[in-house]
């Protein structure tokens, strides 16, 4: 071969070469990134070509899928639909064509659709019957009756809130309310009325913020709820042994390191007064003065065993609720009563009231039971997990005893069921600069059944900001709720 042709050959050579090694960077490095841009509209309309799997409450469905308008330029077959979108929203989240998904649609999207690879099998064999791909299904905790009782008990009450509800020997999640919520229907789709029915729902076009999940993603000043976590530390550190011994609180009670008093609600019976007597009147003083005499480093211990400072993953990721660091006598003294920086979500003050109805075992928190492929083969199952024992049995038989002479003869009288031994503490937090709003009213509970069994623990909120400042209060506004939530669910145990 003369030189000339040489060259050439190796020129055509390097570009053949060329050509594979491109070939190959762009099936096998970038396929990922390929298949995930969203600019790739076959993968959009791939995902979209059937019908996705369910989320199930009770054995139903509470999502679906429906063929979508062929008006415009819409090429994706189908699209989502949601029973009762506002009320379980806050569990499924969305799935929509122009806006993507959250919450366990987007966390569980490849079950869903039918891409994970824990459905190849099931897909291939599909694929081979000539049977049209589908999506699996997430069969969740929840308890229908239950998000009912939360949802039309935050609905009644008209203004914004929360309400979560867990089974406290497991960790299930029987309820997650929040009000005001969304239909995640209405702009499931990719038209215009879709558009305009998302922007609508934006917080920047309706202060409202009704996408806001409340139950896992605000945090509140628990107020007086917290005092359970209180009473707890001074247990677990043998500060006080029982609830009927006398605590050293003197009334007034001067907070450490400055000439405030720390103030009482009312004329109530607080100089010196047992624990019990204490959480049955809410005694800031005596907490408060809890709180000091432990410090800030034993606090904050017993808090994170209750959860604080960390997130949670039910799988849906909840806020981090807070008790701070590097805090003197007087801040934890108003950290311990739930005011100051301490803050919450209402699935944080929900697990408070399970890990104390649980002999003091906290179970993690979570929704879903099961995995299922399309024909309902289970993929996965979820095992219940312990997360951490804030409180040794004895004590927590000790903090149970002081939770149920609040229900039976104190704050929470509105919550007592019938042929139930309920416990719970109210709690009615300051807001706003120098407690110029309206404050958050709060419940935390939990009941036990003749057989000793404690099926549910709840947490209530309410933020009213229309109601009279002084018609708010826990064991007023979010009490009766709480006994909703827990009558439906040992009335689904019947």
């Amino acid at each position: 071969m003369n030189k000339p042709l040489r060259r050439i050959a190796i020129f055509c050579g390097l570009l053949v070469l060329t050509l594979l090694i491109r070939d190959n960077w762009l099936q096998y490095v970038k396929a990922d990134n390929l298949r995930e841009d969203p600019k790739n509209r076959r993968v959009t309309i791939a995902r979209y070509s059937t019908p996705r799997g369910d989320i199930v409450v009770d054995g139903d469905p509470i999502t679906g899928s429906t063929e979508s308008s062929k008006t415009g330029l819409n090429d994706l077959k189908y699209k989502r639909t949601y029973k009762n979108g506002p009320m379980w929203s806050p569990v499924t989240g969305y799935a929509s064509q122009a806006f993507g998904a959250n919450q366990l649609e987007s966390i569980e999207d490849g079950i869903l659709t039918g891409d994970d690879d824990r459905l190849f099998f099931r897909n291939t064999l599909d694929m081979i019957t000539g049977k049209e791909r589908q999506g699996g299904n997430i069969v969740t905790t929840l308890n229908a009756a239950a998000q009912k009782a939360a949802y039309n008990g935050l609905k009644a009450q008209g203004g914004k809130g929360a309400a979560v509800a867990i089974e406290p020997s497991t960790g299930k999640i029987l309820a997650l309310a929040s009000y005001p919520s969304y239909d995640p229907s209405v702009f499931a789709g990719n038209s215009n009325d879709d558009a305009k029915a998302w922007k609508d729902l934006q917080k920047k076009y309706n202060p409202n913020d009704p996408m806001l999940n409340r139950a896992l993603r605000e945090t509140y000043p628990p107020g007086s709820t917290f005092k359970v976590v209180t009473a707890a530390a001074a247990l677990e550190n043998g500060l006080y042994k029982t609830a009927d011994e006398n605590t050293k609180s003197p009334l007034p009670w001067t907070m450490p390191g400055t000439t405030t008093q720390l103030k009482n609600e009312g004329s109530i019976p607080c100089k010196n007064a047992t624990m019990r007597i204490a959480l049955r009147y809410s005694c800031n003083t005596v907490f408060g003065k809890i709180g000091a005499d432990l410090g800030n480093d034993k606090m904050l211990a017993e808090a994170k065993k209750f959860g604080f400072d960390a997130e949670q993953f039910t799988p849906i990721r909840s806020s981090s609720s807070v008790f701070s660091d590097d805090m003197n006598q007087s801040q934890t003294a108003l950290s311990s009563i739930g005011q100051y920086n301490t803050a919450a979500t209402p699935l944080q003050m929900a697990m408070v009231a399970s890990a104390v109805a649980n002999g003091g075992k906290l179970m993690k928190p979570y929704m879903v039971d099961k995995l299922q492929s399309s024909n309902l083969d289970t993929l996965t199952q979820t095992e219940p997990q312990e997360l951490s024992q804030p409180l040794t049995s004895e004590n927590a038989q000790i903090l149970q005893s002081m939770m149920e002479t609040v229900v039976k003869e104190g704050t929470g009288t509105k919550a007592q069921i019938s042929g139930a031994t309920v416990g719970g503490k109210t709690g009615t937090a300051q807001h706003g600069v120098e407690n110029s709003e309206n404050p958050y009213a709060w419940f935390i509970s939990y009941a036990r059944l003749s057989d000793g069994s404690a099926p549910v623990a709840v947490a209530v909120v309410i933020e009213d900001d229309q109601a009279n400042r002084d018609d708010i209060s826990g064991g007023g506004l979010a009490a009766p709720i709480a006994k909703s939530v827990m009558e439906a669910v040992i009335n689904a145990k019947k």
